[in-house]
């Protein structure tokens, strides 16, 4: 399984549009695609108050690779999203056991 972890930063004036479009609009759009496992969305912090979080577990890079594309390496990003953002981090990790 691979964990992809994508950090945006959002224009300090659109931080409540950017929560209800991840809110509303991209975190559905992920949870419908197959071979997700699962979605986890993150709100900023006070020490860092525009930075928002999600972290997805994919079944495979191959399910990965039918959602972002060939390039599934980079940000996934809905057209609507873009003007809201700063800046993006996006990290890929594969998955261990459960740890005791």
């Amino acid at each position: 399984m691979i964990i992809r972890v994508f950090r945006a930063t959002v224009r300090d004036d659109k931080i409540k549009e950017f929560k209800d479009f991840l809110t509303n609009t991209a975190v559905p759009h992920v949870r419908r695609q197959p071979g997700l496992v699962s979605v986890t969305a993150g709100l900023p912090r006070p020490d860092s108050p525009s930075t928002f979080c999600v972290v997805m577990v994919w079944e495979s890079i191959e399910a990965l690779q039918a959602f972002a594309g060939e390039d599934w390496e980079q940000a996934h990003v809905l057209p609507e999203e873009d003007p809201m953002v700063l800046s993006r981090q996006i990290d890929h990790y594969d998955m261990i056991g459960l740890l005791s």
